[in-house]
């Protein structure tokens, strides 16, 4: 199916002058020059001058890894704006649509509401895979976004090459797939085809294997066409110069990154053969991520009692299909020992 960005831009949008910053009227920047065009602080402290709007250090280091040229990169602070530019960009409130295939990630509910855009919903299928017929079958003219997570939260299995592909390539809309889990999983990511198919968004974070939630920097790779749409209507300053300098030390030392991960994964096979052992969970959901979701015999009252041992995991009870299910991330090989002590002493 054909895809052509001026047909799904907001009109408004497509009219926008992006704000210039003073730092995007003059980048040639050295050491030796006197700064008096932003109203900065001038008393040096690290952190009075403005960051960098562009984040082109960080760009940079994420091209190098990623394979990717910079001005198919957006950063945003964390995943939640990146999704939120993307909504603003393309979804004409109390017009447009999105669709979402629950259970996933709530961000994508809440920023439907608060962007006041309809949601579409298919479910899943009872083992967590896409329905693609039902979900191909909900597209209306209207419909400009369907959200694919994957490694998919919190079932935690990825979606086969294969439905992805039937999704992206039979909608004239944006598919958007979230891959904060993507380090965790034997599975390619769509990065790898990101060339073939413009209608395709995909979104990271550093907030899971690079472990660093606490910095708030989502990314999203896409076509330059749709990274321009987004650049247009991001805020000037939205990745502060702490989290760029923190970014750019993680990102040039990926081997690290890489060992944690593999331990990460090691944990994650103990910990589901451990698991296998507890009388009360009867089944165990493959997972592609550095979580496990497990179905209980009383998700409520397990919960509770395993707070009462000073273990904080997440009910996931509430969502669709996910009735009596425990959510456990894989932690450390002393944390994982003591959810699996307290698993076995509770009755």
């Amino acid at each position: 199916m054909s895809f052509d960005i001026n047909n799904i831009v907001r009109t408004n949008i497509a009219k926008l002058k992006a704000y210039s910053s003073a730092r995007d009227e003059f980048e040639e920047a050295t050491a030796q020059m006197v700064f008096l065009d932003a109203n900065e602080n001038p008393f040096q402290n690290g952190v009075n001058r403005y960051p960098d709007p562009k984040q082109k250090g960080v760009k940079e280091l994420l091209a190098d890894l990623k394979g990717l040229p910079t001005n198919q990169i957006l950063l945003g602070n964390g995943s939640d704006e990146v999704l939120d530019l993307i909504f603003r960009a393309f979804c004409e409130p109390k017009e447009d649509n999105v669709i979402l295939l629950p259970p996933t990630y709530g961000m994508y509910g809440v920023l439907s509401e608060l962007n006041n855009v309809q949601t579409k919903e298919v479910l899943l299928s009872e083992n967590f895979d896409i329905r693609v017929k039902e979900t191909l079958e909900v597209i209306d003219e209207r419909s400009k976004i369907i959200f694919l997570c994957s490694p998919n939260n919190p079932s935690g299995n990825a979606f086969s090459e294969e439905k992805i592909k039937e999704i992206v390539e039979n909608f004239s809309g944006l598919v958007v797939i979230d891959e904060a889990y993507i380090d965790f999983s034997s599975q390619e990511s769509w990065l790898e085809k990101l060339d073939n198919y413009p209608n395709l968004i995909v979104t990271q974070t550093l907030s899971k294997a690079f472990g660093m939630a606490g910095i708030r920097l989502g990314v999203c790779y896409a076509s330059c066409e749709v990274v321009e749409v987004l650049n247009r209507i991001k805020p000037p300053y939205n990745v502060n110069e702490l989290t760029q300098q923190r970014a750019k030390e993680r990102l040039s030392s990926f081997s690290e990154v890489e060992k944690e991960i593999g331990l990460i994964l090691e944990e994650r096979k103990k910990l589901e053969e451990k698991l296998q052992g507890i009388s009360f969970i009867s089944n165990l959901y493959p997972s592609d991520a550095n979580f496990i979701l497990v179905k209980v015999d009383d998700a409520n009252k397990r919960y509770d009692q395993l707070l009462e041992k000073g273990i904080v995991i997440r009910n996931r009870t509430t969502q669709p299909l996910c009735e009596n299910t425990l959510r456990f991330t894989v932690g450390t090989l002393s944390e994982n020992t003591k959810l699996i002590a307290a698993l076995n002493d509770i009755e």
